[in-house]
C-alpha cells in the first residue's frame, strides 16, 4: 500500500494529529483557552470548534491550575484529554495537578487507574515575547516518574508522536517548538510515532550531534555547513527525552568517539546533563576521544528585544563551534 505523504507547516501537523485521533475515538477531547471560537492563540485548532462541537473542544476559564486538574481527573475516568497549556511557561500554574495528581495516580492507585492525558506546551523562544512566556522547562518534568515527555523538531514527527502521545495511557508532556509553528515539512498521513524511540536524522562518522525541538533545525544547518570543512556530523534526534532511547546514542558515540548536546534550555540542570552523565555511566565512556560538550541557552531570563534574544540561545554558529572544540579542528 502507498503510503500518503503531504507537505505541512509544524502548526497544521499538530491540529491534523489531534482531528485524526479525535475521529477516532469519542473520549478524546480538547480544553484550554481560546481553542474554540479564537481557533488557538497559535492558530493550531482553527475549525475544530465547527467539527467537533462546543463539548469536545471546551473554551476553558483563564486558570492553568483548573484546566490541567480538570484533565487529570477526566482522564481517570476513561476520557483522553488534550490540554492546549499555550505558553510551556503558563504550566507552572498548573504543576500541582500534573506532578502531585497525574504523575502519581497510576502508582498509588496500584495500576487500576490509568491517567491518559497530553500536555500541550509551546516552548521556547524566538517570537520576541520575553521572560514570562519563552521558557523551555522540559527538564523539569523529565525528573518527575510517570511523566512521559516528548519534544518533536519536524513536521513529521510533530504529527506522529502527537497521536503516539494521545493514545497513550499515562501523562504525556508535549513540547512543540513555537518557533517553528509555520515551517514546512513532509508528513506520512496515518502515521503513529512510538514514544521511547530516537531517529538518526543524519549520518556522521567524526562526532554525535544529539539535539530536539527548536535547536533540531539549527543543528541540521550545523552538520551541513561543517561538511565544506570536511567535518561528518552525525545529528541524532531522541525525539522523546522520557522516556530516552539511550542506546540509540550509546552506539551512536562508540561510533563516532564524540559527543556534543544542543538544547535550547537553560544550560545548569538542563536534560542535556542527564544525557552526558548516561553516557558517562555507559560502555560509550571509554570510546570517547574528547570531553562530552554542551551548548544550550544561557543561564539568564530572556529578553524581550529581538537582537539581544538571540544571545541567550545557542545559533549555528555557535553550534559549529562548539563540534569545532569537540573534534579538536577549532
Amino acid at each position: 500500500m502507498t503510503k500518503e505523504t503531504k507537505i505541512m507547516t509544524v502548526r497544521e501537523a499538530i491540529k491534523e494529529a489531534m482531528t485524526h485521533e479525535m475521529r477516532e475515538d469519542e473520549n478524546v477531547f480538547l480544553m484550554g483557552e481560546d481553542v474554540g471560537i479564537f481557533g488557538g492563540d497559535f492558530g493550531t485548532t482553527v475549525g475544530m470548534l465547527e467539527e467537533f462541537g462546543s463539548e469536545r473542544v471546551i473554551d476553558t476559564p483563564i486558570s492553568e491550575a483548573a484546566i490541567c486538574g480538570a484533565a487529570a481527573g477526566a482522564a481517570s475516568v476513561g476520557m483522553r484529554p488534550i490540554v492546549d497549556v499555550t505558553f510551556m511557561d503558563f504550566v507552572t500554574i498548573g504543576m500541582d495537578a500534573i506532578v502531585n495528581q497525574a504523575a502519581p495516580m497510576r502508582y498509588m492507585l496500584g495500576g487500576d487507574v490509568q491517567v491518559p492525558v497530553t500536555y500541550r506546551c509551546a516552548s521556547g523562544s524566538g517570537t520576541g515575547a520575553a521572560a514570562q512566556h519563552c521558557k523551555a522547562l522540559e527538564a523539569w518534568f523529565c525528573h518527575i516518574p510517570g511523566i512521559k515527555v516528548v519534544a518533536p523538531g519536524t513536521a513529521g514527527d510533530v504529527y506522529s508522536i502527537l497521536r503516539a502521545a494521545i493514545r497513550d495511557n499515562n501523562p504525556v508532556i508535549y513540547i512543540e517548538p513555537k518557533a517553528l509553528f509555520g515551517r514546512k515539512g513532509e508528513v506520512e498521513v496515518g502515521k503513529i510515532g512510538v514514544i521511547g524511540k530516537g531517529d538518526i536524522k543524519v549520518e556522521g562518522t567524526d562526532v554525535t550531534l544529539v539535539c530536539w525541538g527548536r535547536l533540531l533545525e539549527r543543528s541540521l544547518k550545523a552538520a551541513e555547513e561543517l561538511k565544506e570543512e570536511g567535518i561528518s556530523v552525525e545529528v541524532l534526534d531522541p525525539i522523546t527525552l522520557v522516556p530516552l532511547d539511550t542506546e540509540l546514542i550509546v552506539e551512536s558515540v562508540k561510533k563516532t568517539g564524540k559527543l556534543v548536546i544542543c538544547h535550547d534550555s537553560f544550560k545548569t540542570g538542563g536534560f542535556g546533563g542527564e544525557i552526558a552523565a548516561r553516557i558517562a555511566e555507559s560502555d560509550a565512556f571509554d570510546f570517547l576521544d574528547s570531553p562530552i560538550y554542551r551548548v544550550a541557552g544561557a543561564d539568564t531570563h530572556i529578553p524581550s528585544a529581538k537582537n539581544l534574544e538571540k544571545l541567550v540561545v545557542p545559533d549555528v554558529e555557535d553550534i559549529k563551534e562548539t563540534i569545532r572544540k569537540a573534534v579538536n579542528k577549532k
